[in-house]
């Protein structure tokens, strides 16, 4: 069945080719269905990513911080990342926008805002993304000291 599958979807692109005049450009439909071939025969890109989480350490209030994940493809597949968020509107992630080659790497730019945020923050950074499971996710914090100067106590 799989295999009939993937005979086809060669088949598709291949005719699509022949009736394009002598182009041999391959066209983002064609690729749709390459990348829904790899998915059905196991071929995900993976993700590996230099660390899960960065510490800021502490930061004065109204301070613009940032640092840089790098996230490597160790899958099979060229990994796209579609979409990223940072958990609130303070933290902002500057994903790569080409697809990310298996074996290659490339960096996400992560920033903090902490304008109006005291206290200890912890964000989350959600990837939206080709692999297996469709996201990932990273984290950074930082312990925010008020502009005022005083201090902030975290009860629990």
């Amino acid at each position: 069945m799989l295999r009939k599958t993937l005979s086809l979807a060669l088949l598709v692109i291949t005719l699509a080719s022949c009736n394009d005049k002598g182009s041999s450009k391959i066209t983002e439909q064609d690729m749709k269905a390459v990348e829904a071939e790899k998915a059905l025969m196991g071929k995900f890109p993976k993700i590996e990513l230099d660390k899960a989480e960065h510490d800021f350490g502490t930061i004065k209030e109204g301070e613009v911080v940032e640092t840089v994940f790098k996230i490597k493809n160790i899958g099979d597949s060229d990994l796209i990342i579609a979409d990223a968020k940072g958990s609130c509107g303070c933290t902002v992630p500057e994903p790569p926008k080409e697809p990310i080659a298996p074996g290659q790497s490339a960096p996400i730019k992560v920033s903090f805002d902490s304008n109006g945020k005291t206290g200890q923050q912890n964000k989350t950074v959600t990837l939206t993304t080709n692999t297996e499971t469709g996201n990932e996710t990273f984290n950074i914090k930082a312990n925010v000291t008020p502009k005022d100067g005083k201090a902030v106590y975290v009860t629990q």
